[in-house]
């Protein structure tokens, strides 16, 4: 497939080297020049472009950028061809991207996304940390495989999501529709708890909706303690024992 990735940060450099080297034919662009897009990304046969060119003539776009960057990322996906599956792999964190009304008033993140693009979106790969992506990719089949829920309103559109989460090295599981996505975003049990495909469904069943924005800023005090703490972020397993110890 033809895939453009607008955002070379964490999570987009390694979708573009893992789906490179999966046999797809990948483009990613960063918000400067295509020379400055890290080398990393490139590793595997992806190709470095301007973020106008990313969307073009691209069977998925996946979108990997903060949040508040939504919004000015419509401009760009527009440019995508109609029947394009647009992929999303963002989360809101208000201290970074500033108080969103309509998120803030109770609307699914992903809902507002779709509003933005004025196109309907699937939303993969945001319920793990960089460094879980990173290091504990695995073959199919490997026991004790992380299991990364994917959501869309269009089944043909999720079946894709879930082909390009498996070939990034994780189990794919079919999380329903967009409405139900608040269920993998920040502040609830599937969160950035590496779970596996048979512990995953108990977790999503487990989220409290009217109970995840505040679990979620909860989650970014204790973290934010144990940097002032320790004086250095919380190295990958400490990070993950105390998201984990909060459900």
């Amino acid at each position: 497939m033809e895939i453009g990735i607008i955002g070379a940060g964490n999570i987009g450099r390694i979708l573009a080297e893992r789906l490179a080297r999966a046999g797809h034919d990948v483009s990613i662009a960063n918000s400067r020049a295509p020379e400055t897009v890290d080398a990393s990304a490139l590793s595997t046969g992806a190709t470095a472009v301007w973020a106008a060119d990313a969307a073009q003539d691209a069977d998925v776009v996946i979108v990997s950028v903060n949040f508040g960057q939504i919004a000015g990322m419509a401009e760009l996906i527009a440019k995508a061809p109609a029947d394009a599956v647009v992929i999303d792999t963002s989360n809101y964190f208000p201290h970074r991207d500033g108080v969103i009304d309509a998120v803030e008033n109770g609307q699914v993140e992903s809902e507002w996304v779709q509003e933005q693009y004025g196109r309907p979106i699937v939303k993969a790969w945001n319920s793990i940390t960089t460094a879980s992506f990173r290091d504990k990719a695995m073959p199919t089949g490997t026991a004790g495989r992380i299991a990364l829920p994917i959501v869309a309103d269009d089944d043909a559109q999720r079946a894709v999501g879930m082909r390009l989460v498996e070939e990034t090295g994780f189990d794919a599981f079919d999380a329903g529709v967009i409405a139900d996505s608040w269920r993998q975003q920040p502040g609830t049990p599937a969160y950035t708890t590496d779970l596996t495909t048979e512990e995953l469904p108990a977790a999503l069943d487990r989220a409290q909706r009217n109970s995840s924005a505040r679990r979620r800023d909860l989650m970014m005090a204790v973290y934010q303690e144990r940097v002032q703490a320790d004086g250095k972020e919380p190295d990958p397993d400490r990070q993950l024992a105390l998201t984990r110890a909060m459900f």
